[in-house]
């Protein structure tokens, strides 16, 4: 679940998480969220792809940590992952053939490449990026990127898609059947994660991406988790141990759904997780 750098400034090969973005309800709301917990801040630039023509860059120190901006009336709220690609227009093409859905572009936005945003094979929504070469992305420090999971309710439909898209290797972590988590490599590394949703969620849960951000071992998950709540966010599911860190996962006020993990806290084996379905209305 981590990249393990602290930034990108250079172009990166296919496949490679390269951006997140929260699509929001309420953009201040978010922005007063996020810069309490994790010490963002964020400045807004013109963007022609969003319905409002607005988008805020959350930074961290001055590096880029994401993106936000307020969505549509009928548009997908939540965060979501951009992948990086080569070439937009081909993934476009490739997006198509392997039973996907194309939403939006191939795109050209100032200053930020060209992108495509889509549904993919089992009907989450993610955003192919052809990234510029002065593209940064903090990840692998506090208060950053650390890695996604796509959550489905078709792991072999996922698989397909992504694996034929990028030339992933797919390796199950869990045991198939009670766990069935697989994470995706390129060169033996891994770089995203499936996760076929189980009882936890209910059956009419949406495919979505899971992300995940890093933690300062000294504030921790539990802490990070109260936090959450004195902010007016939500814990959706009560800290526990994993073999990856200590984690939680939280809700924004809107509602958007992200995980925290203290990768200081890993373990062996998987701590009890009390779940709260956050699409249970």
């Amino acid at each position: 679940m981590s990249l393990g750098s602290a930034a990108h400034t250079s172009v990166i090969p296919s496949g490679i998480p390269c951006w997140i973005e929260l699509a929001c309800r309420d953009e201040a709301a978010a922005q007063a969220f996020y810069g309490g917990l994790f010490d963002w801040e964020f400045t807004v630039q013109r963007d022609p792809a969003t319905p409002t023509g607005r988008y805020s860059i959350a930074t961290l120190n001055g590096v880029p940590t994401g993106g936000l901006y307020r969505a549509g009336a009928e548009g997908p709220s939540g965060w979501s992952v951009h992948i990086s690609v080569q070439q937009a227009a081909a993934a476009a093409e490739w997006v198509d053939s392997l039973g996907g859905r194309v939403t939006l572009g191939p795109m050209a936005i100032p200053h930020r490449g060209n992108i495509v945003h889509a549904i993919d094979a089992c009907g989450a929504h993610v955003v192919f990026w052809e990234p510029p070469a002065t593209w940064e992305f903090a990840t692998g420090v506090p208060n950053t990127f650390s890695g996604a999971d796509l959550n489905t309710h078709d792991g072999a439909a996922a698989d397909h898609f992504y694996c034929r898209l990028f030339n992933y290797t797919s390796h199950q972590i869990g045991d198939g059947a009670s766990l069935d988590y697989a994470e995706w490599l390129i060169e033996h590394e891994p770089v995203l994660y499936r996760y076929v949703m189980g009882s936890e969620y209910r059956p009419d849960t949406p495919p979505h991406w899971m992300v995940y951000l890093a933690l300062d071992p000294a504030r921790g998950a539990d802490a990070a988790a109260g936090q959450a709540l004195m902010l007016g966010g939500a814990v959706v599911v009560q800290p526990y141990d994993t073999p990856y860190g200590r984690m939680a996962i939280l809700a924004d006020p809107d509602g958007s759904v992200f995980a925290v993990i203290d990768h200081s806290r890993a373990v062996e084996g998987w701590g009890t997780a009390e779940v709260d379905d956050p699409y249970d209305d």
